[in-house]
């Protein structure tokens, strides 16, 4: 007999997002590469940020524990941000991989994501979205940032 599922997320809701995030994931199904997908933030402040990507992610995921980020990358933040009626973690480390951030469910699940820059230009900021989230992609994320790059 199989246990029953564990639900943690059973009597809580996200937020709706204020502004849709600009995000693209890759199909559920077995993982490949390097990122689950990109995100393009309007700007650098973490803490502004988040909200709407999480109420989009929490349906992937679940309830969200923590997101971790490279420190250099974004405004300084506090280290805990009330999301609807939890707290959630939000970790900078050096060691981080740049332009990415990593966001882990209380289920314990996972989705890494590419940050495409806020300053993209938008067309290249698509082609690089599209390519990270493509079923089969395996490229690095400074292969990823280089899509769409003039030479």
């Amino acid at each position: 007999m199989t246990p029953p599922e564990v639900r943690t997320s059973v009597g809580w809701k996200e937020p709706p997002p204020q502004e849709t995030p600009r995000l693209r994931l890759k199909p559920k199904g077995p993982v490949t590469g390097r990122v689950d997908g990109a995100w393009w933030p309007h700007s650098d402040d973490l803490e502004a940020e988040v909200p709407d990507l999480l109420a989009v992610l929490s349906v992937r995921l679940g309830p969200v524990r923590y997101v971790l980020y490279k420190m250099t990358e974004w405004v300084k933040t506090r280290t805990k941000m009330p999301i609807g009626e939890r707290f959630v973690r939000l970790g900078g480390y050096e060691r981080q991989p740049s332009n990415t951030v990593e966001v882990q469910g209380l289920n314990g699940k996972k989705v890494v994501l590419l940050v495409v820059p806020a300053a993209t230009d938008p067309d290249r900021a698509h082609s690089i979205m599209m390519a990270a989230a493509a079923p089969d992609d395996t490229s690095t994320v400074d292969e990823l940032l280089a899509v769409g790059h003039s030479s």
